[in-house]
């Protein structure tokens, strides 16, 4: 079965997922939706598809198995409700929303129209992200330490809490969502954030540049995860996690392990896009919800705390979850 596929969105991420959908024999792009009709219309000349003036339309047109939400987190206005209701599997691209009463509204109706659902949690498909996981299962995690440090992305709209979450709903996520993933639910948060540079190349910006948020975990250990879009000469995404008698990080394509049997690094060759492109098409065309392994109601739970860390770092409060 060919799965066709319909773009919701055609920005960078947009066009990132078609690049890798290229090489799924199994799936073919036929539908573009962007703002920008211009955008649409160059993005589906470029992968011989149709664009479409809305999103009702790309949805009634008949040619599509399964789309791609891809639209900014401030644009989201409930195209992947609107695609589920006529029975149209769905990768929605993280964050979900923007606030969680319009998150859990969309979840249940997304699961509840029985198509299959996807996030766009990707690290979760690589293979040293299994591997640890396997690892893990049986371990007892005390301390977990993770880091999104990197330079600031060039959209405008990124820069501004009301429209992207700031760093940690946006991008910073993924980190967060490995934590979940690989270590448990988190149980409480205190975030602290701040903005030290950001205004001097953006004064508009209403985003920080640095933030902290202190987590306990349900399994009794604690953590915490930075971030900074300030850093221009040095980039790190790492999870680390700590017990009595082991040592294991996930810091990018690189998996670390230490124990009193073995001091091990692997290295990843794994595209992460491609995998999670390849389940998501592969669950759609075999009606198999148990190939995903980022649904939608996993990136309801990690936005879930990550706008409660957003919600300390303005009350200056612990949040309990």
């Amino acid at each position: 079965m060919t799965v066709r596929i319909g773009f919701i969105g055609a920005g960078g991420i947009a066009e990132h997922h078609m690049n890798t959908l290229q090489r799924i024999h199994t799936a073919k792009i036929t539908a573009i939706f962007d703002v920008n009709p211009n955008r649409a219309a160059e993005i589906a000349d470029k992968y011989e598809a149709a664009s479409y003036a809305s999103v009702e339309q790309l949805l009634d047109s008949g040619q599509v198995d399964a789309v791609f939400v891809c639209s900014p987190p401030f644009a989201r206005d409930g195209a992947e409700v609107l695609a589920a209701q006529k029975g149209i599997a769905v990768l929605a691209e993280k964050p979900v929303a923007l606030n969680m009463e319009q998150a859990k509204e969309w979840e249940a109706q997304i699961l509840g129209s029985g198509v299959v659902h996807s996030s766009g949690y990707c690290l979760r498909y690589l293979d040293i992200v299994q591997k640890a996981k396997a690892y893990l299962q049986d371990k007892k995690i005390s301390l977990v330490q993770a880091y999104r440090i990197g330079g600031k992305p060039p959209m405008a709209w990124w820069t501004r809490m009301e429209m992207s979450g700031g760093q940690l709903v946006e991008q910073s996520t993924h980190q967060l969502d490995l934590v979940r993933y690989l270590a448990g639910e988190i149980t409480s948060v205190h975030a602290f954030h701040a903005q030290t540079h950001i205004k001097q190349t953006d004064p508009e910006a209403t985003a920080y540049d640095v933030g902290a948020v202190s987590f306990v975990l349900a399994s009794g250990g604690v953590g915490n995860i930075t971030s900074t879009c300030l850093s221009n000469h040095f980039n790190r995404g790492e999870v680390e996690f700590f017990g009595l008698d082991f040592y294991l990080s996930v810091n990018g394509n690189t998996l670390k392990i230490i124990d009193a049997e073995q001091n091990i690094t692997e290295v990843s060759r794994d595209d992460f896009y491609y995998l999670q492109n390849k389940a998501f098409v592969e669950a759609v065309a075999a009606k198999r919800q148990d190939l995903v392994l980022g649904d939608y109601a996993e990136a309801v739970e990690t936005l879930r705390v990550t706008l409660a860390a957003n919600e300390s770092a303005e009350s200056g409060k612990a949040v309990a979850l």
